[in-house]
């Protein structure tokens, strides 16, 4: 039996530890992850510093572009109205069609989520 076998007979798969955050209103529901690797990190830093971005990028796009990020990185699951989203493509387009409120409750979350489990990220 090689390598690969005995890998995919493994059932003891790590999982990151995840928090629910309801809305105000109980409609919806952000499922977050409590995991951010190292390299994770080190990219956000270089993609939510405004030295770094390109040069037609103003800050408004920079600090845009450090939300997904993070929402790409950290979002597991967001029910709405009992309609789960999962997965980083169905999700990320959910969240740019995502309403104005939405997004704001979205940024409050998040900044939330790392000042408790990521206390060296600073959300925008």
């Amino acid at each position: 039996m090689g390598r690969r076998s005995r890998a995919r007979g493994r059932t003891d798969k790590l999982e990151a530890p995840t928090t629910d955050y309801a809305s105000p209103d109980g409609e919806q529901t952000l499922t977050l992850r409590g995991a951010l690797s190292p390299k994770s990190r080190a990219e956000y830093a270089r993609s939510s510093d405004p030295a770094q971005a390109r040069a037609a990028a103003n800050v408004e796009d920079v600090r845009a572009r450090a939300i997904e990020f993070l929402f790409e990185r950290l979002v597991a699951t967001w029910v709405v109205n009992d309609v789960a989203t999962e997965g980083a493509k169905p999700l990320l387009a959910r969240y740019r069609a995502a309403t104005r409120d939405e997004r704001t409750w979205i940024t409050d979350v998040l900044r939330a989520h790392c000042a408790e489990w990521f206390p060296d990220v600073r959300v925008p």
